[in-house]
């Protein structure tokens, strides 16, 4: 297996049980295989979703906050509560990680953009995994209104860090299997495409709505991704986020998920 560039992103839905708490095995499994492809030489970056959510259980609130404020503040405290966990875990597998907190005007402008350039092949190359995420705490575009000029949720997100770093591969792992013909929670007779080599107006049509409550992204987001991914000359697998030991398999080019072929 040559060694590969990729960027794993993985959903709010994977980190955490329905009540909003985080899912250490979950957490703890994903952390595992990610160290072990790091230590077989691979380049790691990881995009995390979930600080709203972590944050809105541990303050200990009902629900998801709705007034822009209060996302922001539950944001900040759940941030701080992943991070701790993610390096706790990885210093168990004798990994080092990084923070990288983004907002859109961070990878818009083209000086900002090419310092963060910088930043990641600077940690990659001291053999660190970069954990990133967007900064809710300050960016109030995507978690107020669901839109951003450039981010608005971390699977696009996912896709520009892959872009910028010319990643080989990104790695969605979401709570679907990967792209259906149609839904199969409604459609018994949905079948799994497991390569796309183009997104055609028939593919996009498959994309439903969101995801679920404690996410925003559903998969008209994950083919937006898509398609800046393939651009760049980035493959794009989306898969369950229950199994990351399909990674091992994904690497390997074994048809798992579905894979979105980089226009070379």
């Amino acid at each position: 297996m040559s060694k590969k560039r990729i960027v794993v992103k993985v959903g709010t839905s994977t980190l955490t049980h329905p009540s909003g708490s985080l899912d250490l095995r979950s957490m703890e499994h994903l952390v595992r295989v990610l160290s072990d492809l790091s230590g077989a030489g691979h380049e790691i970056i990881l995009v995390t979703s979930g600080a709203i959510a972590v944050g809105t259980a541990r303050l200990g609130l009902a629900e998801r906050p709705k007034e822009l404020r209060m996302k922001q503040a539950s944001a900040a405290v759940g941030q701080c509560r992943m991070m701790h966990l993610y390096d706790k875990l990885f210093t168990e597998y004798n990994r080092t990680m990084a923070q990288i907190l983004l907002t859109g005007d961070d990878v818009d402008d083209p000086g900002r953009a090419a310092h963060l350039r910088s930043t990641f092949s600077t940690l990659l190359e001291l053999d660190v995994i970069p954990v990133v995420n967007e900064n809710d705490s300050v960016s109030s575009a995507e978690i107020e209104t669901g839109h951003h000029k450039v981010l608005g949720d971390n699977d696009t997100l996912s896709a520009i860090v892959a872009s910028l770093c010319q990643a080989n591969l990104l790695v969605l792992l979401s709570d679907i299997d990967g792209l259906y013909s149609a839904d199969p929670r409604s459609n018994p007779d949905a079948a799994l495409l497991h390569r796309v080599d183009a997104l055609t107006p028939e593919i996009l049509e498959m994309a439903g709505g969101a995801g679920t409550w404690r996410g925003t992204g559903g998969m008209a987001t994950k083919l937006s991704a898509a398609k800046i991914a393939m651009e760049a000359g980035c493959d794009m697998v989306i898969t369950n986020g229950a199994h990351p030991e399909n990674l091992y398999g994904i690497l390997e080019g074994q048809d798992i998920g579905t894979r979105f072929c980089a226009q070379k």
